[in-house]
């Protein structure tokens, strides 16, 4: 749901316009209500059927609108472009799994230390470089997602079960290596076409695992399902005009708003408490990242070129 925060080609010059934050929260619902949607329609439907029709929404419309922008859907960095569809198929499972069997807040903090895990990856794949600080702060994001998750061989009695947890890490992994990857190819390919190949790799990778189990939806799960892609567009639109008119340090501190959102959801709908733990481990997670994002200054996109931008889990 969050990347390491990449600001558009026309926010790069000159002061924030202002008004952002109103857009950046109104994302942060609704990605809330999109992962509310998702463990609802997980009470009966498998998490990768839910992954499949959420695939080919986004594959309908990337190709309807790139056939309207006269754009080809091929690209120029194939390979990479393949990459980034898998890395991020393998993300929006293991996100829409934590979803489903984990309380909402809970799988809502672990997938947020993403930008965490993004910071880490580009030292490698893109050379750049963590002070001191960084990596204090990425080391005490990790501490939040412990306290989060509160194991029982560290804290005792009861924990979050280990599998949905590390089957939600990864999930964030997955997320960082594919936003990392985006912010390469955002210098030689179409925003529209890294969709595009993001949803067909999804969608192909989902057939076989939703076929295994495969459950007809009923009409109001065929809403439900609906939902989940609306609301996805909603937050991905809201959080594109939040970051064309926020500051992007101002705009990572008005998404973590989702965590709140996840946690009312789950309340009002499950019963689900969050727990002291919880609120400790999103707190640190947070204030981590927030200064993160503060401290590490995106780099501007070369000019005439669509820059990679931040997004939910693929």
């Amino acid at each position: 749901m969050v990347a390491a925060v990449t600001r558009p080609p026309d926010s790069t010059s000159g002061p924030a316009q202002g008004g952002g934050l109103r857009f950046m929260a109104l994302s942060a619902l609704a990605f809330s209500v999109m992962a509310l949607l998702v463990k609802e329609a997980g009470q009966r439907l498998p998490s990768t059927e839910i992954v499949l029709v959420r695939a080919v929404v986004t594959l309908i419309f990337s190709w309807a609108l790139l056939r309207r922008l006269g754009v080809s859907c091929w690209g120029n960095r194939r390979g990479l472009l393949l990459l980034r569809g898998l890395l991020g198929f393998v993300a929006l499972t293991s996100f829409y799994y934590a979803v489903v069997h984990l309380p909402l807040a809970d799988a809502t903090v672990i997938q947020y230390t993403n930008p965490v895990f993004a910071a880490v990856i580009a030292v490698a794949a893109l050379g750049e470089r963590l002070r001191g600080r960084e990596v204090a702060l990425i080391l005490a994001s990790l501490c939040g997602v412990v306290l989060a998750a509160r194991p029982s061989f560290l804290f005792g009695g009861a924990a979050l079960p280990a599998l949905p947890v590390a089957v939600g890490l990864t999930g964030a992994l997955f997320s960082a290596a594919a936003y990392v990857t985006v912010r390469k190819l955002g210098e030689t390919d179409h925003t529209m076409v890294i969709v595009f190949y993001f949803s067909a790799v999804a969608t192909l990778g989902a057939i076989p695992l939703a076929a295994r189990s495969a459950v007809w939806p009923t009409p109001s799960e065929w809403l439900v399902l609906v939902g989940v892609g609306v609301a996805t567009q909603l937050g991905q639109v809201f959080m594109t005009i939040g970051l064309r008119k926020e500051k992007a340090g101002r705009a990572t501190a008005a998404s973590y708003l989702a965590v709140a959102f996840s946690a009312a959801w789950g309340f009002l709908f499950y019963g689900e408490v969050p727990t002291v733990w919880l609120a400790a481990g999103a707190l640190i997670i947070v204030a981590s990242t927030v200064a993160l994002s503060r401290a590490v200054a995106p780099a501007p996109a070369p000019p005439g070129r669509s820059a990679a931008r931040r997004r939910p889990p693929p």
